[in-house]
């Protein structure tokens, strides 16, 4: 198969689909692996350290996808790169079809192979392909809403962790799966006090144990989400729903409510976002203003750190990559559990049931369209 790797275009999105050593597994494999020319810069990777390994150098991306059978990318195709996806091409990526209503109906227009690094499900139940990036931005979400509170930034001017006879900032966290885990334990770590709210009691029993004990639990609904952001400096929006779009539990109506210069950060926001007031914002321009409360938006926060991201990205999605290349999408979705709940849309249909209810189209079963096939 021949697999394509072009450069992300996305704002400030500094992140590659395939390393070097997993462009060497490829080819080892007998694939034949096209790199557009600077694809790997963000990530400390030159064109030579894929030339060593195989790969070949493509100057533009129309050309990488003309010849590739297989797209990898790291975040979903945007506007200039829709006419470019071919029918039956397969496109491997992040694609959060929920958020975008634009972008799913491309994809069904271009009737390509469309599969999801986000719907991609272990028998489980853990999303193999979206836990490295949700660690990533959960650790992030910490750290950014730790710089956004400070004064000159637009925040309350509150140090996270506080200093000897200060008290330390609040925290609240929707949502205590992989990002409201990992951004608990950063700004916990930092001397914060945390609160984590779930709807799952095993999942806050479970936190509850291991987490340190300046973190304490809460059953999430609208009346203790409320109270807690009411006294949140820093509230981090943590909420997943597999391949569908976030629930809109922080109102405006409540934000009005909340401490005068406090921080939202949305990691929901490649999901259509859990606060209600969010939108996606960019690396360039993160944040904004409503209510004098800060948002911080950024719908691609892992690839502000490319050098950790791409790294920790390319070891969960290369076993994954290796078996669409080796028996063909056909075979790795009908043989594999986990591929076929990755495909979201095929020749023009949606199989995915969370992105069909969301914009209210027909659902096919992958495995009826590919019989049919």
């Amino acid at each position: 198969m021949i697999i394509g790797v072009p450069k992300e275009i996305k704002s400030q999105e500094n992140r590659v689909a395939l390393v070097p050593a997993g462009a060497q597994q490829l080819t080892e494999h007998g694939h034949k692996v096209l790199v557009e020319t600077q694809a790997g810069v963000g990530s400390g990777f030159s064109d030579q350290d894929y030339t060593e390994v195989g790969a070949e150098i493509i100057s533009t991306a129309g050309e990488v996808y003309s010849q590739a059978e297989m797209i990898m990318k790291v975040k979903e195709p945007i506007g200039p790169e829709y006419q470019l996806v071919r029918e039956g091409q397969i496109i491997f990526t992040y694609f959060h079809f929920a958020a975008s209503r634009e972008l799913t109906e491309a994809m069904l227009a271009s009737r390509c192979v469309g599969i999801a690094y986000e719907t991609v499900q272990s028998a489980d139940k853990s999303l193999p392909l979206l836990i490295p990036m949700s660690e990533v931005a959960g650790r992030m979400a910490a750290q950014e809403g730790a710089k956004y509170l400070e004064r000159t930034q637009g925040g309350r001017g509150v140090l996270l962790g506080g200093v000897p006879g200060t008290d330390p900032a609040d925290v609240a966290v929707i949502g205590g799966g992989i990002v409201g885990t990992n951004a608990a334990k950063i700004a916990a770590g930092l001397g914060a006090r945390v609160t984590i709210l779930d709807t799952n009691l095993y999942r806050l029993r479970y936190l509850d144990d291991v987490m340190p004990k300046n973190i304490t639990t809460m059953m999430s609904n609208p009346y203790t989400i409320k109270k807690a952001i009411l006294k949140a400096d820093l509230v981090i929006g943590a909420v997943l729903i597999p391949g569908a779009k976030a629930p809109s539990l922080i109102t405006r109506d409540m934000l009005k409510d909340m401490k005068k210069g406090a921080v939202v950060v949305d990691v929901s926001v490649d999901q259509g976002g859990c606060i209600e007031t969010c939108k996606p914002t960019t690396h360039d321009n993160p944040t904004y203003v409503i209510d004098d409360v800060v948002h911080y938006c950024v719908a691609n926060m892992p690839g502000a750190v490319p050098v950790t991201s791409t790294v920790a990205l390319t070891n969960a999605t290369l076993p994954y990559a290796l078996e669409i290349a080796d028996r063909g999408y056909e075979d790795a979705i009908l043989y594999n559990d986990e591929i076929k709940l990755g495909l979201n849309v095929l020749d023009g249909k949606v199989t995915y049931k969370g992105v069909a209810e969301a914009f209210d189209l027909d659902y096919y079963p992958p495995e009826d369209l590919l019989r049919k096939a």
